[in-house]
């Protein structure tokens, strides 16, 4: 019986989450603790790059990481960023909190509407004098490089932040008694491996999002019971309803 569920994401800001619906529906315990952070490089490990963010007229934002960690290097290597630079972000969400750093003006931010990439590229396109920079995690593969080759438009990426492991201290180790684990990313199974070696999973759930998340558990020789998402359930909390209920059955 699931009681205690452990979801490796940050506990969600509005109280109109489906997550907590489900722990109203269910009587489920939902306990929200990042398995990961993220930490931004230091100017000097940027400067190994040898990419200087003024060659640029362009920014290629992924995600509010990625904004976060461009205006701090930004700031602290003293680069001042043009009034002119343009920003082109995945999602209208991304897009919005540039505000935390500049003066939103609809004609240099560009968005998306799916969240991937491929559907900024038409957009990138009529633009296509600019270069463009690409702020990264360390955690990334070339397949953003390929796309943007593929419209031969002028871009880098680069490296601005890195994913680590959030450890746990003694007393959460002590006190691990969760009937399921929820993970979003490879670097969360990772991060329970490392800070549970001995780790038995037993009859402890495991529910994944994403299919290298999905690969990662499957690496890691544990087994996965959920996973999401699917074409019926296309958000984890659809999908964990689903599953709950299939276990009050």
């Amino acid at each position: 019986m699931i009681k205690k569920i452990l979801v490796s994401q940050p506990k969600p800001s509005s109280e109109k989450s489906p997550y907590f619906d489900i722990a109203s529906r269910f009587g489920v315990e939902l306990v929200f603790r990042p398995f990961i952070k993220v930490e931004g490089l230091t100017p000097r490990e940027f400067r190994q790059q040898k990419i200087s963010i003024l060659d640029h007229t362009a920014i290629v934002f992924t995600s509010r990481h990625a904004i976060d960690n461009f205006f701090k290097l930004a700031k602290e290597m003293r680069v001042a960023i043009p009034e002119d630079m343009k920003y082109f972000c995945v999602t209208e969400t991304i897009a919005l909190y540039i505000q935390k750093y500049v003066q939103y003006r609809k004609r240099k931010v560009f968005f998306g509407i799916t969240g991937k990439i491929d559907d900024l590229l038409p957009t990138m396109v009529k633009h296509k004098a600019e270069r463009y920079l690409v702020p990264m995690s360390d955690v990334h593969n070339d397949s953003v490089a390929k796309l943007l080759d593929s419209k031969k438009l002028n871009h880098k990426e680069c490296v601005m932040y890195r994913t680590v492991s959030n450890d746990f201290t003694k007393e959460e180790v002590e006190s691990f008694d969760y009937d399921m684990l929820v993970f979003f990313s490879p670097s969360g199974v990772d991060s329970l491996i490392k800070n549970f070696p001995e780790f038995r999973q037993g009859d402890i759930a495991i529910a994944t999002f994403g299919p290298t998340t999905a690969k990662a558990v499957k690496d890691a020789g544990l087994r996965l019971d959920l996973e999401a998402p699917t074409e019926k359930y296309p958000s984890m909390t659809g999908a964990l309803q689903h599953y709950l209920l299939m276990q009050e059955d």
